[in-house]
């Protein structure tokens, strides 16, 4: 049999049993040790394991439960509360400054979670409510929420990035880096969609009356103080490690430790608040943990039958389109993966195949990583499928209906893709920043 044949049989296999239900690393890891069994013999038997312990000495891979804790910390405790309604008061008297409030939130939430559900979870309990009791368009606003959130995955520290970096073995402190710029990008052409809008349209966005205004101004800045803890959080994580104090595990040690400390000087820190916050962690890490440990076993086997030569020969001599062809098709692909997988299953599947190629058609892979993870927010938000559409339509107030739902994301997509053609036209957009630190 020949190697293309091969590399086909294993990924069709893979993805018949993705289609009966299977957990995605029980399928990735089966297909990846009977083809290992198969193609070498036993062997081949030990490829897992060798995957499994190279997983355990990965001393990067403590950042991925720190962060998750520390992400998951500030929304138990409630700290990340305090953020919107410090926004609810400054932002307010404009026309749609509530929405655009609940933007900078999720940049903020971002910032300090890396997950887009904790953005989701804040977005759709605590503003959701809020502006449809202000009269804000329930379509407008459920786009808003669904939008903002997915700023999760691109605004460091991004845990996708980090699963990323670690299946395409690239510094994952350079692809935070190159996340910053596209993410702000995208969360100011999301602001600049809501100002437009709500300037030709100001009953989508009324501002709040003149009553709800008249905030005496001792009244902001406590408010305004309450909101700095969580920037405090983040800026002592970042910038200890931007100055070069800290490593990145050790910067994640730090936001975990300085978000339990903010939590017990709030007199938060419950028993209630620190259970859910570590079983959550520990579910979410164990998670990652098993599907890296099955992609990196997936792609050794694919490494070793030649299988990435394969299709480059495919597609460049065969077909012969260009890199730029190859990549757009990569990129289209991704986004109907996503009307049906998440963004790990995603990655997991078509790492082996994508990562390698992308390298071997001489483009960046820091900038391929961005690229996949805007292709995967657009993803989130496309239906059927849509993983942010869910969890939209378990979190919303029964007013807003999956019709509603389904809507709301179409103009917040168009200014995705907007932003995904500038990041694939402009590359520097997200490598200016890594080169400009890294090349000192």
């Amino acid at each position: 049999m020949s190697y293309e044949a091969i590399a086909l049989l294993m990924f069709s296999s893979m993805m018949l049993m993705l289609l009966t239900g299977q957990r995605v690393f029980g399928a990735i890891g089966f297909v990846a040790v009977v083809a290992a069994l198969f193609l070498w013999g036993d062997g081949g038997s030990q490829l897992a394991f060798s995957a499994a312990m190279k997983l355990m000495k990965w001393y990067p891979l403590l950042t991925l439960p720190l962060f998750i804790y520390m992400g998951f910390m500030l929304s138990e405790s409630k700290i990340a509360d305090d953020l919107y309604q410090m926004l609810h008061v400054w932002m307010g008297p404009l026309n749609g400054g509530l929405a655009i409030g609940t933007i900078l939130l999720m940049v903020i939430i971002s910032a300090m979670n890396g997950l887009s559900v904790a953005g989701m979870a804040i977005g759709a309990t605590i503003a959701l409510p809020e502006l449809l009791r202000r009269g804000y368009d329930k379509i407008m606003v459920t786009g808003v929420i669904q939008a903002g959130s997915s700023l999760g995955i691109l605004v460091p520290p991004s845990v996708v990035l980090v699963l990323y970096g670690m299946i395409a073995r690239q510094p994952i402190t350079q692809l935070w880096m190159a996340g910053v710029i596209p993410g702000l990008m995208m969360a100011s052409l999301f602001i600049l969609y809501i100002v437009v809008r709500c300037k030709l349209q100001p009953h989508l966005g009324p501002a709040l009356p003149a009553e709800e205004r008249n905030v005496s101004w001792g009244e902001k800045i406590r408010l305004l103080r309450a909101g700095i803890v969580p920037l405090l959080i983040f800026f002592s994580m970042t910038g200890l490690f931007l100055m070069g104090y800290t490593s990145l595990t050790e910067s994640s040690a730090v936001g975990a430790a300085a978000a339990t400390l903010a939590a017990l000087v709030k007199g938060r820190l419950t028993r209630q608040v620190m259970e859910n916050t570590i079983r959550k962690s520990l579910g979410i890490s164990c998670m990652f943990m098993w599907i890296i440990l099955a992609a990196m076993a997936f792609g050794a086997v694919f490494d070793g039958v030649g299988a990435v030569k394969a299709i480059e020969a495919f597609f460049i001599h065969r077909l012969e389109l260009s890199p730029w062809e190859v990549l757009i098709m990569m990129q289209l692909s991704y986004i109907l993966m996503g009307m049906f997988l998440d963004d790990t299953a995603m990655l997991v599947i078509v790492a082996p195949l994508y990562v390698p190629l992308v390298g071997l058609l001489g483009f960046d892979l820091v900038w391929y990583g961005i690229l996949y993870t805007i292709t995967c927010q657009i993803a989130y938000m496309t239906p059927p499928f849509g993983y942010n559409l869910f969890l939209m339509r378990a979190m919303a107030p029964p007013e807003v209906t999956l019709s509603d739902i389904y809507r709301s994301i179409v103009p917040f997509v168009a200014v995705m893709c907007l932003g995904l053609v500038l990041v694939m036209v402009f590359p520097q957009l997200a490598l200016w920043l890594p080169q400009m630190y890294y090349g000192r």
